[in-house]
């Protein structure tokens, strides 16, 4: 190739396929779009999971998935892009983790796939094929990897703590209503 390398290109198709799925799915999240619940079906689909406020959940996973997911595909903003991403599926795959890992079972396998390369694909970078590089990797430093991991992973983590002690807490209520 000429000006652009094999790598190049399969960042660009990576980029594509990935922010392509995730912004489908960000989506029928956020407008209801593809079969999605928009924000009042997720949202009330998110309480019954344990993320409340269910409209709050909605609309931010939306946002992380359709917002990471299309600048990935863009490759802008790609540190950020691929960390929000990852977040968004750090939370999808705590939903599906009992259920083991294979998706046919409804497992966390393709939760933690979509995860694990926008995350891959935020500290390798976007590639020359991608708006970062046209516009100087303004918005690709070096230094917003780690901020960007950093902030989406502390509110991954309270957002998931938050969830497993509703759920904690639901479960000792069902228990103590069988006793009663």
């Amino acid at each position: 190739m000429n000006c652009y390398d094999r790598r190049d290109l399969g960042l660009l198709l990576l980029r594509l396929g990935t922010g392509g799925v995730l912004a489908a799915h960000g989506a029928q999240k956020l407008f209801g779009w593809f079969g999605g619940g928009g924000i009042e079906g997720t949202g009330q689909f998110m309480e019954s999971i344990g993320y409340a406020p269910g409209r709050t959940s909605a609309t931010l996973a939306g946002l992380a998935e359709a917002g990471g997911g299309t600048l990935l595909a863009l490759g802008l903003a790609t540190p950020a892009a691929g960390a929000a991403a990852a977040g968004a599926m750090a939370g999808a795959s705590a939903v599906h983790a009992p259920n083991g890992f294979f998706n046919q079972e409804g497992g966390f396998e393709y939760a933690a796939s979509l995860g694990l390369t926008a995350a891959g694909l935020a500290v390798t970078g976007p590639g020359r094929l991608s708006l970062d590089h046209v516009l100087g990797h303004a918005a690709n430093r070096n230094w917003m990897l780690p901020v960007a991991f950093a902030a989406i992973g502390a509110g991954t983590a309270v957002m998931l703590g938050a969830r497993s002690r509703r759920l904690r807490k639901a479960r000792e209520g069902e228990q103590e209503a069988l006793f009663e």
